[in-house]
């Protein structure tokens, strides 16, 4: 409704634009681009809707760029339906820019995926040795890539492996291990004392080649071999069949990364945030969540709507942050997975991976987080298309 109610004021600036008053014409169609960015991109971490129009010797010239092909027709067939002639100058991504290679597969242990197309951008979020990306656009030697949770944001272009459509494919389509420590090495020969290929970290996926008793024969993106001790990694699918999500794993998970440092943007073994910290537990549980703490508070059940803690279950999210007021919209700022275990203890990445209670009598209460609880959600067993289930195979 919103939408239409934009076009029919829309509609009244149209007419009175007619005598060749373009500047008006233009803030009507920003409004239209406005609405129709509301209803298909709301959150730029996700969806890309970046379109403005201009007025430019008496014509209108609408620039910018979306990789939403349903945003950009809506756009069109509402300027058609306007009878508004105007240059089309924009994008829809992927485009001739990034050419036939659309895809990409992440290299390296860890890639650094930043805010910007440069290296002092802040670090948005990472990605694991081996996990595929769509590429939707280049800037000098950076590519902007979509993460299997639709996270947007630029890598440089030493940290992927561009492929196109069928070598994307066959990747997906072939057989892998998964690393299953925190952290260990890819060696050239079938000996830990050889010649190291890479460091590799916990969730990297490598393509299956060969196996003795002691060692895997493995393949990385870009055509590189090695191997890996296989009291270190599993075969994918075997892994992905014999997991069974449950709340002592979740624990588990969780408890295996106590202690290691927090890193803004972090979603790996190597340094981790808080919304990446519950990213890598549940991506060990078999499934991929969304990125931030803000993102993640809108997927899943909700629990404990009278804050008191009773009704959580082991796995679950505490979200904090501060509540919504008269002029600012709620703000979540931080999450953690309840543990409970009699103490009302969750653990969490601040500062380092650590465990805090809720409990005022436990030699680990934690007042801060507690004052800025604002609630929590449940994944565990709860259908919700933004809980990835890796059971059922990611397509893109």
């Amino acid at each position: 409704m919103k939408f239409y109610k934009t076009l029919f004021i829309f509609i009244g600036i149209l007419i009175v634009s007619c005598s060749g008053k373009n500047a008006l014409l233009v803030t009507g169609l920003e409004g239209v681009s406005k609405s129709i960015k509301a209803q298909y991109a709301p959150d730029k971490r996700v969806a890309i809707f970046d379109i403005s129009f201009d007025n430019s010797d008496n014509k209108i010239i609408a620039t910018g760029m979306t990789n939403s092909k349903e945003a950009y027709q809506k756009l069109v067939d509402s300027l058609t339906s306007l009878d508004v002639s105007y240059i089309n100058n924009i994008r829809v991504l992927p485009d001739t820019v990034v050419g036939n290679k659309m895809f990409a597969v992440a290299r390296n242990s860890v890639i650094n995926i930043r805010s910007a197309p440069k290296h002092s951008a802040e670090l948005g979020t990472q990605g694991l040795l081996g996990m595929s990306l769509k590429i939707l656009d280049k800037e000098g030697d950076f590519y902007r890539i979509q993460t299997p949770d639709n996270y947007i944001s630029w890598v440089d272009k030493g940290g992927i492996q561009k492929m196109n459509k069928g070598e994307f494919d066959s990747w997906n389509a072939s057989k892998k291990i998964i690393f299953t420590k925190n952290f260990g090495y890819v060696y050239a020969s079938k000996n830990k004392n050889s010649e190291i290929i890479s460091d590799i970290t916990l969730g990297g996926l490598l393509k299956y080649l060969s196996e003795d008793a002691t060692f895997y024969e493995v393949k990385y993106p870009d055509n590189r071999t090695g191997f890996i001790k296989k009291s270190e990694a599993v075969v994918y699918e075997n892994w992905l069949t014999n997991l069974q999500p449950s709340k002592e794993n979740v624990e588990k998970v969780a408890k295996n990364l106590e202690g290691f440092p927090y890193l803004w943007g972090g979603t790996s073994s190597k340094g981790i945030d808080c919304s990446g910290f519950t990213k890598m537990v549940y991506l060990m549980n078999g499934y991929v969540i969304p990125r931030d703490a803000s993102q993640q508070i809108n997927a899943g059940k909700e629990v404990d709507e009278k804050l008191n803690f009773e009704n959580l279950e082991k796995g679950d999210l505490l979200f904090f942050g501060t509540e919504a007021t008269e002029t600012k919209k709620r703000r979540v700022v931080h999450v953690g997975i309840w543990l409970g275990n009699n103490k009302q203890e969750f653990i969490h990445a601040s500062g380092n991976v650590h465990i805090s209670s809720m409990d005022s009598l436990q030699p680990n209460f934690d007042l801060f987080n507690k004052k800025r609880y604002l609630g929590s959600k449940r994944y565990l067993g709860i259908k919700d298309k933004e809980i990835i289930n890796l059971k059922k195979k990611l397509k893109y």
